[in-house]
């Protein structure tokens, strides 16, 4: 597995399509990949890898015979569902993955703005780290839930695509609430910013700073603060319903990111031909990668120096405006881009499923047993002929040991393939998932254990690492007023932050083409130990030396 631009996520795959009715043994479904959920921020994503459908079976006249026909039969439906069963273009991946592409943008705005929103609105370090884990506590219990949805929904329009719309409105909803909370806040009866006047401008009273950093009063009562600062002590705020709106969002943003990830890979997958998922998943990268960079040097721009940004309300709002409209655009570009074939046809139609290798072997111990059938007859026709015509002599040694070795080969085949067969169709329970994470064996709990306290590590960089530089490298402080130099420099700094996240997203998408190789040469376990030692490396510089130099050299 490949690093994933944004938070890089955990979740193998196998390359193969899920399979009707069988939810909880397809490595695409999400059930699969809650082995690690609540650390599930994003998605692995195996760039230029290969599949499980063996070369050989790619240029057999047996497999294309079975392609054609099932493509033939998918043509004569009621919609046209032959583009399943057909090689796709590049063009065509990119349409089908343009949602990533979306996702990764929000992703960017969300590591990057969420924690400075947070600390803006008064509430602290300690409370802040709680609301990031409210998302990955539900996502335990909901994802599982959610991913059998997605490989038993019988819509009309398929499985994936109607979970893909249900969480891509939840995110945008989560999008529109994080920003505009203060402003949702303020029709509810949110004061705002108050401010004491140290040099008695305004004779002694309060000042109430409106969502712009403007005084518009000066005679209000003392309000009860969530955070103060031993700095800014006169600093105060009222923003109750600010602070419910803007958790709420979070959530719903985090949330529903995180579960639009397998859905959005198990749509692309089920769409695409086998020999095709190594292209498929290579393009899935490349647009994370994407969107990830241009989503984080994206927050990096002043956009409060431009008439576009002052329309909205300054930087934050105009970046999470902007990664809505394209997260909208993205998300219908893939819903539209090819249809999937509902779950009742495919259930009702055996020509519709996926050509698995299970399904092409099958198919060719049939036809081989009708082959052995013939010759089985064509040799017992020549031996009772021979019978006939010499009865004093014995059936030659040679036709009974062929016989024997038909009778044998064939049975053995079919065991196989009925093997196969029941190990795909295995239901996987509630009870047997838990039992798989406590059971498993040793050297697998070792490398669950490292995973754990890698995700330790990196979510500490990507959700506080804009809230990092903004206080270490550039010394602001978020709670401060809004129109002070401290709060000035703190928002420098998570725009000069965006920047290093766009840095540490390119990295990531180009160590996801070299890893495969670099592993060919050094051997997995070097890659990985070696990733590790220098990722710990890099964390321990950049927290001893914070300066703008680290900051961009050591996220890379």
């Amino acid at each position: 597995t490949n690093a994933d631009p944004n938070k890089g996520g955990s979740v193998g795959t196998s390359g193969q399509t899920a399979q009707p009715g069988t939810s909880s043994s397809k490595p695409t479904t999400s059930r699969r990949a809650q082995l690690s959920t609540s650390l599930q921020t994003s998605l692995t994503m195996v760039a230029g890898g290969g599949s499980n459908f063996h070369s050989e079976f790619r240029n057999d006249p047996v497999v294309k015979e079975m392609r054609h026909v099932r493509e033939e039969n998918a043509r004569r439906q009621k919609h046209d569902y032959s583009h399943v069963f057909r090689n796709k273009s590049r063009f065509d991946f990119v349409r089908i993955s343009a949602v990533i592409m979306g996702m990764e943008f929000v992703y960017s705005a969300e590591t990057a703005f969420v924690s400075p929103i947070l600390l803006s609105i008064g509430i602290e370090h300690q409370l802040m780290t709680m609301v990031w884990g409210i998302s990955p506590l539900i996502g335990f219990f909901l994802s599982p839930v959610i991913g059998s949805i997605s490989d038993r929904c019988r819509s009309r329009f398929g499985r994936r695509r109607p979970v893909l719309f249900a969480l891509g409105v939840g995110l945008i909803t989560g999008c529109i609430l994080v920003p505009y909370g203060k402003n949702i806040g303020s029709w509810f009866g949110d004061l705002g910013e108050i401010v004491d006047d140290p040099a008695n401008t305004f004779n002694g009273a309060a000042a109430l700073i409106d969502l712009n950093g403007t005084i518009v009063s000066d005679a209000f009562r003392s309000y009860n603060f969530y955070r103060v600062d031993e700095e800014i002590a006169e600093h105060r705020t009222d923003y109750r319903w600010a602070i419910v709106i803007t958790i709420i969002g979070t959530i719903l943003t985090d949330f529903n990111a995180d579960n639009c990830m397998t859905p959005s890979r198990a749509f692309l997958l089920d769409v695409s031909l086998p020999e095709d998922h190594g292209r498929a998943c290579s393009t899935f990268s490349i647009l994370a990668g994407l969107g990830g960079s241009i989503g984080y040097a994206m927050g990096g721009i002043n956009w409060d120096n431009t008439s576009f940004g002052e329309f909205l309300g300054g930087s934050i709002k105009t970046v999470f405006t902007l990664v809505v409209i394209i997260f909208t655009i993205c998300l219908t570009i893939s819903l539209t881009s090819f249809r999937e074939i509902p779950l009742p046809l495919l259930e009702s139609d055996e020509l519709l499923r996926p050509l698995t290798e299970a399904t092409i072997k099958k198919e060719k111990a049939r036809r081989q047993n009708q082959i052995f059938v013939v010759k089985d007859v064509s040799k017992a026709l020549t031996a009772q002929l021979q019978s006939i015509q010499s009865p004093q002599d014995a059936v030659p040694q040679k036709i009974n040991n062929a016989l024997v070795d038909v009778e044998r080969a064939p049975p053995a085949k079919d065991a196989d393939v009925e093997l196969e067969e029941e190990d795909e169709n295995v239901q996987m329970g509630p009870m047997d998932f838990i039992k798989s994470i406590v059971m498993m064996p040793k050297s697998i709990a070792i490398l669950c254990l490292t995973n754990l306290f890698c995700w330790m590590s990196h979510l500490s960089y990507a959700l506080y690492f804009t809230d990092f530089v903004g206080e270490e490298v550039f010394k602001g402080n978020p709670a401060a007023p809004s129109y002070s130099d401290e709060y000035k420099l703190f928002l420098e700094g998570v725009r000069y932050a965006c920047f290093g996240m766009a840095i540490y997203s390119i990295s990531c998408s180009t160590c996801s083409f070299t890893i495969e190789k670099l592993i060919k040469v050094l051997k997995a376990r070097t890659v990985y130990c070696g990733g590790l030692i220098l990722d710990a490396i890099g964390m321990a510089c950049m927290a001893f030396f914070p300066n703008k130099v680290t900051v961009y050299v050591l996220s890379a």
